[in-house]
């Protein structure tokens, strides 16, 4: 049986939720939570668990397929496919601070003091370095 990946939905977010579900499965992808050969739940099945609509997990299973992270195929469903890491382009870390300087200005504009955003870069940064 397909073991459902760990997703947290948050209706109230601006995010739409099928971006929530691609992000959350690509995070487990990254992270190798989610390893090549893995089945995910069907459609269905992780709409009825999240409580969404299945046209909204089948959009977020066709994004995966389109970067390369699931196959997609008719009763077998969706499996983690092995993806090759792709070359970054020359401005992929310039735009990866500009994207990290307006997150953290938007939740300091929401409340979360500098102390607060600068823990969770920390903690994150000590995830990404394997110190955890």
């Amino acid at each position: 049986m397909n073991e459902s990946p760990a997703l947290r939905i948050d209706t109230t977010s601006t995010t739409p939720v099928y971006r929530q579900i691609v992000d959350g499965i690509r995070s487990q992808l990254v992270e190798g939570r989610l390893a090549p050969g893995d089945a995910l739940p069907t459609v269905r099945d992780l709409a009825l668990e999240l409580g969404v609509h299945f046209n909204t997990v089948a959009e977020a299973y066709r994004l995966l397929s389109a970067e390369g992270w699931l196959d997609l195929r008719r009763r077998r469903g969706a499996v983690v496919t092995a993806r090759d890491t792709p070359q970054a382009p020359p401005k992929a870390r310039q735009i990866f601070a500009d994207k990290l300087r307006q997150l953290a200005a938007q939740v300091r504009a929401e409340g979360l003091t500098r102390h607060t955003v600068a823990d969770e870069l920390d903690a994150l940064s000590a995830e990404l370095r394997g110190e955890n």
